[in-house]
């Protein structure tokens, strides 16, 4: 009599115990979004625009030494709400330029992003984020601003509506 008894308490501690741990488990999302896609040549996102009649969002960053470009990602183009409004209006691009060995970039990426540093940022600044219009036309430049992932939207617009 004692061995069910036991088995009986022992299970049900199991069961208590495993119930407990499911409820602290998040559940499971019914929709999650498409993240969009970085385009990492500048001539597939301009195809892209030219095709979806969006204009590009070109980035220009050193992700692993310029600061402000670290902050922008982070802050910005890392968060859903962005992903959102960047799917809803943009072709993306990025030309990241490392400097740390073990985040070198292979050959041809390394050539696609002085080819497009070539054509849209002689200067050399970081972050440079450029927005291009789906005939190539460059539209604006801008870079980091404070505020988060909503000014950061509503100034993108700005320079698009000045255009």
């Amino acid at each position: 009599m004692r061995t069910p008894l036991f088995a009986t308490a022992f299970s049900l501690l199991l069961l208590g115990s495993s119930g407990g741990m499911l409820a602290q488990m998040p559940a499971p999302t019914a929709t999650t979004a498409a993240t969009p896609t970085w385009n990492t040549t500048l001539d597939a996102a301009l195809r892209q625009a030219k095709a979806t009649n969006k204009p590009v969002l070109a980035v220009f960053s050193g992700s692993d030494w310029c600061k402000p470009c670290i902050m922008l990602k982070q802050e910005v183009f890392d968060k859903p709400e962005f992903e959102q409004f960047a799917k809803d209006n943009f072709v993306l691009a990025r030309f990241d330029f490392p400097r740390s060995k073990k985040n070198r970039l292979p050959a041809d990426q390394i050539k696609q992003n002085e080819l497009a540093a070539a054509r849209l940022n002689k200067e050399g600044a970081f972050p440079l984020v450029v927005l291009i219009s789906p005939e190539g036309k460059v539209l604006a430049k801008t870079g980091y601003r404070p505020g988060g992932v909503a000014a950061y939207d509503a100034h993108l617009n700005s320079l698009l509506t000045r255009k």
